[in-house]
């Protein structure tokens, strides 16, 4: 490994907290450095991982807003209450940085269930699984930054 490697290599590190902490875009972070490593590397082995990269970064992102939505809808969680969750979810993060979007998020989203049901009996199960929602997009683009810092670690090796 040389310095790029090294480079590279902190910002998929950067990209990964920015999955987990949404201050950053992890993954099209992660995808920039595969495409930064294979413009510094100039070798046909480097467009090989940056195209399984971009496959891989676009099936994520696909997955990534597919999976959760039809997760909630099939919960009965109403896209009046997902957007809730996401305004106060931002405001949230404005006020408490960092764990403010998911308090936000979850605060919003049972309030918005909560008035369209009435009772915190049937608003906490809607927002229980819209939180899971949110796990499962988390866990999807994890999955994808993993898979294509494999890729690229693969690539790396290849080409040493």
């Amino acid at each position: 490994m040389d310095g790029v490697d090294v480079v590279v290599g902190l910002l998929m590190v950067v990209g990964f907290v920015g999955i987990v902490v949404p201050l950053l875009p992890g993954l099209p972070l992660i995808w920039a450095a595969v495409l930064v490593w294979t413009l510094e590397t100039q070798r046909q082995a480097g467009w090989v991982v940056l195209a399984i990269a971009t496959v891989l970064a676009l099936l994520g992102v696909l997955l990534r807003f597919l999976l959760p939505g039809r997760y909630m809808a099939r919960a009965g969680v109403t896209t009046s209450s997902t957007v809730a969750g996401a305004v106060l979810g931002i405001a949230g993060f404005l006020v408490i940085p960092v764990v403010g979007v998911f308090l936000g998020f979850a605060l919003g989203t049972y309030l918005a269930e909560r008035i369209k049901v009435g009772t915190h009996a049937t608003a906490w199960p809607s927002t229980k699984q819209a939180l899971k929602a949110i796990a499962l997009s988390i866990g999807i683009e994890l999955l994808t930054g993993l898979t294509i810092v494999t890729t690229w670690l693969i690539g790396v090796t290849t080409i040493a």
